[in-house]
Formats: C-alpha cells, structure tokens, sequence
C-alpha cells in the first residue's frame, strides 16, 4: 500500500551543486572553478571573439562592401504552384489568402514576383497581376493563353 512514509524519491529529480559550501561537500573551496586565472574570478568571462589580447581576426581583416539601401527584395512565387489550383484570376490579395505568397512577417509588404523554371510545362491559362514576372514566367503564361498584368 502506497502512503506518505514509504513514498520514494521523485524520478528525474537531482539535487543541485551547491558550490563553495564548505570542503565536506566535495564541491567546496575553488568551487570547481580552478586555480586563479581569468574565469576563476567573479565576472571572469571573455567577449567570444578575445583572442587573449592578441588583434582579433575581425580587425585584422579589411572591410569589405555596403549594404545597398535600395535593393527590392521579392515575395517569389512559382507558376508550377498554380497548376494544382482550379482558379485562373490571381492577385496579391488572393495569392496571400491561399497561403502562396507570405502574407505576415517582414517580406509581408515586399512586391511580389513571379518565377518559372527553363524546363517548366505549363498549360493553363490564368490571368496574373503582380509587382514583377520574370522574361521565362511572362513568355510561359502568354504561350498557354493567359495574361501576366504588372501592377
């Protein structure tokens, strides 16, 4: 029978290091920290990079390039994607709502843009606003009948 005086210890459950109480502990003294030096002092810990005072590899290094304030990064999506869905209109609003392009997040407000692969099959006709289209993307939904319209 189960009661509170024959209850065993909880599983999983280890007591904690308790540091510096005393040499009796088997932990006490140094507290596991060694013999003087830099990390055996209070606060004793080094930025990632310290290479023990030697010039660091960051600095020794040039500075290279800039961050291009202008780029457009774009929401991409690909026409293989629209092959499984029945519609033939897209735009943004209805490409976000069906989870093609993100519609949360950082890209939420980039334009978006439309890619197709070199070996791409695609035969539907649909009719696509977007920001962009790639040449490949363009000359594949015009061949199959559609209408790639930039907004």
């Amino acid at each position: 029978m189960l009661t509170l005086h024959n209850l065993g210890k909880p599983a999983g459950r280890k007591n904690k290091k308790r540091l510096g109480k005393g040499q009796g502990s088997g932990h006490g003294h140094q507290a596991g920290r060694g013999h003087k030096g830099t990390k055996a002092r209070a606060g004793g810990t080094v930025p990632a990079a310290f290479e023990g005072g030697q010039m660091p590899i960051h600095r020794r290094l040039p500075k290279r390039g800039f961050k291009n304030i202008f780029k457009v990064t774009y929401r991409t999506l690909n026409l293989n994607r629209l092959m499984t869905v029945e519609e033939s209109e897209f735009d943004i609003a209805k490409l976000e709502a069906m989870g093609f392009i993100p519609s949360k997040g950082q890209k939420a407000k980039a334009p978006v843009k439309v890619l197709a692969a070199l070996n791409e099959e695609f035969t539907k006709a649909v009719h696509i606003k977007a920001n962009a289209f790639s040449k490949r993307a363009k000359e594949i939904i015009e061949k199959s009948g559609g209408k790639a319209e930039v907004v």
